[in-house]
Parts: structure tokens; sequence; C-alpha cells
């Protein structure tokens, strides 16, 4: 049984960053600043993953911004003109989960901004023969429980649009409209349901699909504040390949995938912290007395 864990990091120009809301914590825009700190928190970054392959004995591999890469950028960019530098790299991380798989038979992909707080193997904990292991962010869905002509100040990235941009896609292809919104920031993953999954098959059909609903003036099945916040995201299209080609999953619990957002408290039996809200600070004093 041959096991890898992978990140990816791309240091996207500034000219090439899209606006997002700043941090609860902040003022400048979320994409700025998180380029800021990928950069100064970097050498940490990548040397916690590395130690986490080596505790639990698997292979490690890093992609940055190589050839490969380069190559990849160019292709999308002449062939999909549309997709925003940002989406193209999101694209690229699932991308590499089939690059992985003609090597490997388990995959584990955790974000840039994921740190691993535990010796305890991911692999030996999920049985990836029973699923796709991700995160759900369902909970985080019209929280204020508004209705829906009037939910408003969603960016396209939010938990909102990506559950009713796959709402829509899958309503418009036949299939029930009930999905679960992922996150990708952390994916274990196996060579039998990654192949199920199938996610770029038809790409550029699903990508149509998704401009359609997003700039058809006559698609009135939701109203205009919800389709202003449609998309080209990876997330979207995971779900939606998830529910059309019926493959298992199994949810990520707070351990196995730490939401580090708006609280700054971690528990002591996390395992896998994403850092969404890049306060990296707090958690290097955490990981130091994790005594890894």
């Amino acid at each position: 049984m041959k096991r890898v864990i992978y990140s990816l990091y791309i240091d996207i120009p500034d000219d090439e960053l899209d606006y997002q809301p700043p941090f609860m914590w902040d003022n400048i825009s979320k994409t700025n600043r998180t380029k800021e700190l990928f950069k100064k928190h970097y050498h940490k970054l990548l040397e916690v993953k590395k130690q986490y392959s080596k505790n639990i004995n698997v292979d490690f591999k890093m992609y940055e911004w190589d050839d490969q890469y380069k190559k990849y950028y160019k292709f999308f960019k002449e062939k999909y003109p549309e997709i925003t530098t940002y989406n193209i790299v999101n694209f690229y991380k699932i991308h590499l989960l089939y690059e992985l798989a003609k090597e490997y038979d388990e995959i584990l992909y955790l974000d840039f901004d994921v740190v691993p707080v535990t010796k305890e193997s991911f692999f030996d904990v999920w049985d990836l023969t029973k699923g796709i292991c991700v995160l759900n962010n369902n909970n985080s869905v019209n929280k204020k429980n508004k209705k829906v002509h009037e939910i408003k100040n969603h960016s396209v990235r939010s938990p909102t649009a990506k559950y009713f941009n796959t709402q829509a896609m899958l309503i418009e292809t036949g299939h029930s409209p009930v999905n679960d919104v992922i996150n990708t920031g952390i994916i274990g993953i196996n060579k039998e349901h990654l192949n199920q999954l199938n996610y770029f098959k038809n790409f550029r059909e699903v990508l149509d699909l998704m401009s359609k609903l997003r700039d058809d003036k006559s698609y009135d099945l939701f109203p205009k504040n919800i389709v202003d916040i449609f998309g080209y995201d990876n997330e979207t299209l995971f779900s939606y390949k998830l529910k059309t080609n019926n493959v298992n999953v199994q949810w990520l619990d707070n351990k196995w995938h730490n939401f580090y957002d708006l609280e700054y408290y971690i528990p002591k039996d996390t395992k896998l912290l994403h850092v969404i809200n890049k306060r990296f600070e707090y958690v290097w004093r955490f990981y130091e007395k994790c005594d890894l």
C-alpha cells in the first residue's frame, strides 16, 4: 500500500488577486493578507507537513510555481479564459490527485494553511475504502436563516454561494437538489473513489453549465441576489460530482479537520488544524506545546 501526503503553495501575482472582504481582525483584502502571511510563515508551514509525513512514515510532496504548474496555468488560460487564477490553483490541486494516483494507492491532501498537530496516522484512523474523507460546511449556509431573496453580502467563495450554485446545477441536470457544501482544504482519498468521482469528465460542458446559470438573464429559478454569487468554484464542482456520480463520503470530524476561524481556542485533541483565520502566531504556540 503506497501512501502520500501533498500540499500546494502558489504565490499568485498581485495583479491577479481577486478582492475578498478582510478577516474580522483586519482591514485589507483577505487575499492580500493571505499572500503576505504565507510568505512570512512559509518555512514553518512546510516543515510541519514534512515532519508529520516522517512521523507516520509516508511520502511527502510539495507543489509550487514550477514548470509543471506553469504548463497547467497556460493550458487553463488558453482553454478556459473565464477562470480566475485563484480558481486555476484550486482546480490544479484536484488535478494533482489524479497525477499522484498513478503512483499511490491512498492520498492525503493538505492546504498550505493546514498544520498537523499529532503523530497519529490519518491513514490508520480513516479507512479510505469506505469513501472520500472531507469536511462539510453545511452549518455555515445561510446562518442567519434569511429568506432566499433576502440573502445578501456573500462572496462567491462563501458556503452559501456554493450550496445554491450546486443546487442549481443539480436541478438543471435532473438530479435531486440535496447537496453538501464541501471543503477541500483536507482530502483523504483512494484510487477507487477518485476514479468514481471522475472530476474532470466533461469539464467544458460543466463549466458551460455554470456560465449559463450565472449569465443567462432568462434564468429565474433563483433570485438575482443568489445568481450573482454563482461562480466557478472547485468545491461547488466537487459537491456536484459527489452527487451525480454517487460517491461514498466520510465526513471528517472536528479533530481531523479543525476549522480554526472565528474562535481562537484550539481543543487539545485536535489532529489537523486548518488555519482559516491565518492567525499563525497562536498556532505556533499551540504546536510547540504538542512536543512533536
